[in-house]
């Protein structure tokens, strides 16, 4: 005999999204496997170049500017000129940069062309986080984020590979090349299975936002990525005040203007919003400056190639699958509070070993602990992601989209900047490097367990509310 009431099967997801799910996972792969692929060939690049390391970093420094200061201007954008079209315009503007980047005759002219990769690679992400929200319609989230995390999760695992076969096997020049084919594909799908979105219209551009935002980012980041032995240095310093400034200057204008800001900052009024932004930045501490940390692990303390170290990191990308559509469907059934709550624990307990278990832990130890590791943050970017969107309108979905781009971005470059303070301390004051990075190890710990407050304060069961429906009149 049974009681009470059955939990109903969850409704399965209407085909017609995901495909339009799978559309856009196509295109945003390139970009994303670009990164990790590029990373790992940074030491190639700089010697077959001729450039010294101060010089090199600017390939990544380069593109990660273009791609904060593109962002902003995605809200605008897609109003003005409508999402399927500001698909093809940025996966376009993607590839041509990846061709030029191919074609590079210097290092500088590589640097140039790393800016226009930026672009493109900037305005994809939250064009394809609105298209999907809309058609969405505020239901399902979490299992559609789970629907379209792969890329997130591929990058990781075949980017470090890749990153490392070809550096070590072909010219330079395939690091780029290897996006045409994926562009390619990417871009006939989308040309053949993206509805018609037209112009929102009425949108005027907020000149004045954009003119302090994207500068405002793009400082940020450079004066981030300039740290090295601390944050002491002029260009650091310079860089963070300004940027800082700029950013307190936009929170005023959009505030105060009474036309359509850049970046709608009355989100961050709706708590749910203003909570699933602060995981957001706390994760990308502890995502980012662990991908910064755990290649390095291997190499430096473990003494593996860079082939080796990618393979052996496979593991995270692994437990992130694994768990990612399970966890998609729990975080629409019980809120996002209790499954962010439970993979922050996961994290921790997967990032615990690094920490403790010294430089002779078994390899099965380690790779069991990144499965783990890789469970717990993909669960919460996808329970918070899904949170970020709960009571949102359909006029609202692109300033969150541009707004948690923003946010992961910033957290990002933080945590990497932060975390590398620490181990190069470490490493100047005499540590072993075994004793340097596990007390770092305990830095990203930190990160995580902050996390635990804002989660607290995300809707749970009982407490889930849609958004308003989605405008389905295209």
């Amino acid at each position: 005999m049974t009681t009470g009431t059955r939990t109903a099967a969850p409704e399965p997801l209407d085909p017609a999204l995901l495909k339009l799910a799978g559309i856009l996972v196509a295109g945003a792969i390139a970009p994303l496997l670009d990164s990790t692929i590029v990373n790992v060939a940074i030491a190639r690049l700089g010697h077959d170049l001729h450039a010294p390391v101060a010089t090199i970093q600017w390939v990544i420094t380069a593109y990660l500017l273009a791609l904060g200061m593109a962002i902003p201007l995605t809200g605008w954008a897609e109003g003005r000129f409508g999402a399927r079209r500001m698909w093809l315009s940025s996966l376009g503007l993607f590839l041509l940069g990846s061709v030029l980047c191919g074609l590079a005759w210097n290092v500088a002219s590589l640097i140039a062309f790393r800016v226009v990769q930026g672009v493109g690679g900037g305005l994809m992400m939250p064009v394809m986080q609105t298209l999907l929200m809309r058609a969405a319609g505020g239901r399902q989230i979490g299992r559609l984020m789970a629907a379209i995390s792969m890329p997130a999760l591929v990058g990781p695992i075949l980017g470090p590979v890749i990153g490392g076969l070809i550096a070590g096997n072909a010219s330079w020049r395939w690091i780029f090349y290897v996006n045409v084919p994926l562009c390619l594909a990417a871009l006939a799908l989308a040309w053949r299975g993206l509805p018609d979105t037209p112009p929102r219209g009425g949108t005027k551009p907020d000149i004045t936002g954009m003119l302090l935002l994207s500068p405002a980012l793009a400082a940020l980041i450079y004066g981030l990525s300039q740290v090295n032995g601390g944050f002491g240095c002029p260009s650091v310093l310079v860089p963070l005040a300004a940027g800082a400034l700029l950013l307190a200057a936009f929170t005023v204008h959009a505030l105060r203007t009474p036309s359509e800001p850049a970046i709608d900052l009355r989100l961050f009024r709706k708590r749910t919003f203003a909570a699933s932004a602060a995981l957001l930045f706390l994760s990308g501490l502890s995502l980012f400056g662990a991908m910064l940390l755990l290649p390095l692990y291997y190499q430096q303390v473990r003494g593996h190639g860079v082939v080796e170290a990618g393979l052996l990191l496979a593991p995270q990308g692994l437990g992130s699958l694994l768990v990612r559509t399970r966890l998609g469907a729990l975080t629409d059934r019980l809120g996002p509070r209790p499954v962010v709550l439970a993979c922050l624990v996961l994290t921790v307990l997967g990032t615990l070993p690094f920490a403790v278990a010294g430089p002779d832990a078994g390899e099965w130890l380690l790779g069991a602990s990144l499965v783990v590791r890789g469970a717990g943050l993909g669960g919460v970017t996808l329970a918070v992601m899904t949170a970020a969107y709960q009571g949102l309108g359909p006029a609202e979905i692109p300033h969150a989209s541009s707004a948690t781009r923003i946010i992961v971005q910033i957290g990002g470059s933080f945590g990497a900047a932060v975390l590398a303070v620490v181990l190069q301390r470490q490493l100047a004051g005499g540590a072993a490097p075994s004793t340097a990075y596990a007390h770092t190890f305990w830095w990203s710990l930190a990160f995580t367990a902050l996390a635990a407050a804002p989660a607290l304060t995300l809707a749970g069961p009982g407490q889930i509310r849609d958004s308003e429906p989605a405008d389905h009149g295209t």
